[in-house]
């Protein structure tokens, strides 16, 4: 079973989980300040539970793509939506700074 190391945490989970929903149901602050009450609920069209990932997880759908072509965000950075992001084997998670998640500056990283 895989390892999701986020904001100081380990969590483990099912191969082919959905990163937003593990990373919510274990507490993880995964949205930024009005993101928290603001976001879509997990359908892929705000981009505010962007995050870098690292590690094994499924390849970016067209939901994922399409919103981060998509200003604020941009797609040159690595960045994925959580929601769009199945975990196939041990990842990192980083969020960033901005509404989106999409700033320069970490909020947290695996570490904490």
């Amino acid at each position: 079973m895989p390892n999701i190391q986020a904001q100081g945490q380990t969590i483990e989970c099912k191969r082919g989980a959905n990163l937003r929903q593990i990373l919510l149901q274990n507490g993880v602050d995964l949205y930024n300040s009005g993101a928290k009450v603001i976001n879509c609920r997990g359908i892929g069209s705000c981009g505010t539970c962007a995050v870098l990932v690292e590690g094994e997880v499924s390849t970016a759908n067209w939901r994922d793509k399409a919103r981060r072509s998509l200003p604020p965000h941009s797609p040159t950075k690595d960045l994925r939506l959580a929601c769009q992001t199945k975990v196939l084997g041990d990842v990192k998670v980083t969020k960033y700074e901005g509404f989106w998640g999409q700033g320069s500056q970490i909020v947290w990283t695996s570490e904490g």
